[in-house]
């Protein structure tokens, strides 16, 4: 939309919109009519009677079929082309929305959509179908073989991923129908986990914002309604400053003569929520808990806003972001920046164009409009726009790529679906995006596997730093790169991305392979020469084809890792022999007295003892660190503890260390938590109550100081990981009468 399309009664449109209320009834189904005049409203040179056909195809086939809901099955195709009709895609595309699933729930196979809907509708039908078979929500290694396969078949054409986010949104806008409540829970965590990501990854962030919103309703539905009511509150009270700020920011544009239009939104609950688990911040200080959105014509009228808003409201400083400047990888661009405005109250405003509003919305199906006559994807409009949706995924092949055994896989790939970034610069001057958190070691796999596998070092804006230290925005970094490729000792405290982690493991496994085979290779030549034969002389690749090994370096890693004994070898070369005893026979077991149960380091002392910090409590899933304390022994620390800060100066007592997998499977530890609340009658129930209710145990609570308005305790929670403390933590601030819900560290900053 370019500027001339804005009108005066556009400018100040629109206020906050509230937060999606409770299940309703199922909407009106579009008639085959309405749903091409839809597409047509878009796309005048629709092939209508391909539409046509494939909702008289869907709608017969599937017959007698019906929802949970009790509507004709057929109604989902329909609301599923017409989700897909919402971000203007191709008929092609909405073709394959309405005919998704009736070679799955029909007598219908695909070779008879490609017969009648020719070869591309078939090809999208297909991928869908598959991705339809596929279960993420096992524990077992099958989720992650499933994950492997999904993202495989929606690189091939980004339309199967976007029919599949459709299909997924309208299942969720339904799901209160369904009887089961374990089948509700477990579609709801899978579009958490899954989906929803994926599609903030392409851009769609309104449509993961509804399948985020409609899945926390469903897993959460109590901590969704306190939040609900405490926005609702908030906004009731602040109405009259909202109302003014609002009337200021119109003056304050009018002057410019730039055509504008305002649009208010509040945060939606789920991400509220996410904010609460991440932050140690009370309901009241989200910074964006209100926001506008200021939407102009072109680039340049966005920084000239920005300048006018500087120019008269204060701005805070680590609350600006330009991403216009610097677009996210998945093409969204816009400038964020948090302003104390009149009242002196803070409120975030994004600005941004037309067509950047447009990309920010629908992501990739943003730039699906006609080219050379013809209506399609445009990739060099994407590509403009910063948008590549074949490199956007490139992240995911490459942990294909390295062999990452399944399981590695999903975690590493859901982690690069959630994170937010940080912007780094080559030497050279190239943009590296990463992930927030990442360190050196990320950014040396960024920028090729080779650099990552012989790094050794970093200068960090033209100094030499630690390989632990993370990157801001705006480093330039250059790696320091040795003769050899292998892994830096201590990695997995080193690394934050997916990709730098399942390359490391690469190297660590073809390094062990190497050190396997030529362990077996002793092992195999000694027992020979005890029996009196020259290894030269026995022909030991026709032994390792005889006992099924490919090759003579697959049955020397075998006999290496104790997967094949040097007696099965001695047997096949001299069938009838016995030997006395093999020096691999008999295995002394690691003494259990001296091995840590839950923590472990590559540079570890044997026999050292283990301590968990006091002053920080570890529990399984912080970044751990020890420090080799004199005549005490090695005290593990969260990487964040205030208390390393006296230890700067002494790096040769740091020990990087993780946890074993008993301790993230079969282990609880106990966190400190430190609460304000208000000291009112019930107050502690209502804690407790949030607690239990997120699967918490309290050990222990004290009053750490009581005043007339408001209370501090301190609560003992046994937790099994740092995910579930962060979960009960969320808890206790969407309460009303918390102020502040924190995790304890002693002597860390009170803000």
């Amino acid at each position: 939309m370019d500027g001339s399309a804005l009108s005066a009664s556009e400018q100040g449109a629109g206020k906050p919109v509230p937060a999606s209320g409770e299940p309703s009834g199922p909407p009106p189904v579009l008639s085959r009519e309405e749903l091409i005049a839809k597409v047509r409203a878009y796309h005048p040179r629709v092939r209508s009677e391909l539409l046509g056909m494939a909702y008289d195809f869907a709608k017969k086939h599937h017959g007698e079929q019906s929802r949970d809901s009790g509507e004709a099955y057929y109604s989902h195709p329909v609301q599923v082309a017409s989700l897909l009709a919402d971000v203007r895609l191709d008929e092609v595309t909405i073709a394959a929305g309405l005919l998704h699933d009736v070679v799955e729930d029909t007598e219908i196979d695909i070779g008879d959509i490609e017969v009648r809907f020719g070869a591309d509708v078939a090809e999208l039908v297909d991928g869908v179908t598959k991705l339809d078979k596929l279960e993420f929500t096992s524990r077992e290694t099958a989720q992650a073989e499933n994950f492997q396969k999904f993202l495989l078949a929606m690189t091939s054409d980004i339309r199967v991923l976007l029919v599949k986010l459709a299909d997924r949104l309208h299942n969720m806008e339904t799901l209160h129908f369904r009887k089961k409540p374990e089948s509700r829970q477990r579609t709801a965590r899978e579009t958490m986990d899954i989906y929803a990501p994926l599609a903030r990854r392409v851009g769609l962030y309104d449509l993961a914002a509804r399948m985020d919103d409609l899945a926390f309703r469903e897993l959460n539905p109590e901590a969704r309604r306190a939040i609900i009511f405490r926005l609702e509150e908030l906004e009731r009270e602040n109405r009259g400053d909202l109302d003014r700020i609002r009337a200021d920011l119109v003056r304050l544009l009018d002057a410019t003569g730039i055509k504008y239009r305002i649009r208010g939104r509040r945060k939606q609950p789920y991400s509220l929520w996410r904010k609460l688990e991440r932050k140690s911040i009370s309901f009241r200080d989200v910074a964006d808990l209100f926001a506008f959105r200021v939407i102009v014509s072109e680039p340049m009228d966005c920084y000239q806003v920005l300048g006018v808003l500087h120019t008269n409201w204060a701005c805070i400083p680590d609350r600006f972001r330009d991403f216009i400047s610097v677009p996210k990888p998945n093409g969204y661009a816009s400038i964020h920046t948090t302003l104390r405005a009149s009242g002196n109250r803070r409120v975030e405003l994004q600005i941004r164009t037309e067509t950047m509003d447009l990309t920010a919305e629908y992501g990739v199906a943003a730039h699906w409009g006609y080219k050379n006559r013809s209506y399609g994807f445009d990739l060099d409009s994407a590509r403009a726009a910063g948008l590549d949706p074949d490199a956007n995924l490139k992240a995911f092949a490459e942990l294909l790529r390295d062999g990452a055994e399944p399981g590695e896989f999903l975690e590493h790939a859901k982690l690069e679906m959630y994170r937010e970034h940080v912007f780094t610069f080559s030497p050279k001057g190239k943009l590296i995006i990463l992930p927030a958190g990442a360190m050196p070691l990320d950014f040396a796999y960024a920028v090729h596997s080779a650099v990552g596998d012989t790094a050794i070092g970093a200068r960090i804006n033209g100094e030499e730093k630690s390989l632990r230290r993370p990157l801001k925005n705006g480093d330039v970094v250059e790696i320091i790169r040795g003769k050899t490729a292998q892994p830096v000792r201590g990695w997995e405290m080193l690394t934050h991305t997916g990709r730098a982690k399942s390359a490391l493991r690469r190297l660590e496994r073809e390094r062990d392979t190497a050190e396997f085979r030529r362990l077996g290779e002793g092992l195999i030549n000694q027992a020979l020469r005890r029996t009196g034969a020259d290894p030269v002389d026995v022909m030991l690749l026709d032994v390792a084809r005889a006992l099924g090994f490919r090759t003579l370096d697959d049955m020397r890693e075998a006999v290496g890792r104790g997967r094949v004994q040097t007696a099965q070898i001695i047997q096949q070369v001299f069938p009838g022999y016995q030997p006395e005893r093999t020096d691999d026979s008999a295995k002394t077991p690691i003494d259990s007295d001296h091995a840590p149960l839950f923590v472990e380091g590559n540079d570890l002392t044997p026999g050292v003892t283990l301590h968990l910090g006091a002053c920080c409590h570890p529990v399984p899933g912080d970044r751990i660190i020890g420090v080799q304390v004199p005549e005490k022994g090695l005290v593990v620390h969260v990487s964040s503890c205030p208390r390393l800060a006296e230890y700067d100066d002494r790096p040769e007592l740091w020990r990087d260390l993780k946890w074993t997998s008993l301790a993230r499977t079969g282990a609880v530890a106990v966190a400190r938590i430190r609460v304000n609340a208000a000291n009112q009658r019930g107050v502690l129930a209502k804690l407790c109550s949030a607690v239990a209710e997120s699967n918490g145990n309290i050990t222990g609570i004290s009053t750490a100081s009581r005043h007339p308005d408001f209370i501090e305790l301190m609560m003992d929670i046994e937790v099994e990981d740092l995910k579930r403390l962060t979960q009960i933590l969320a808890a206790l601030r969407s309460l009303a009468v918390v102020d502040r819900a924190v995790r304890d560290q002693e002597g860390q900053d009170d803000q």
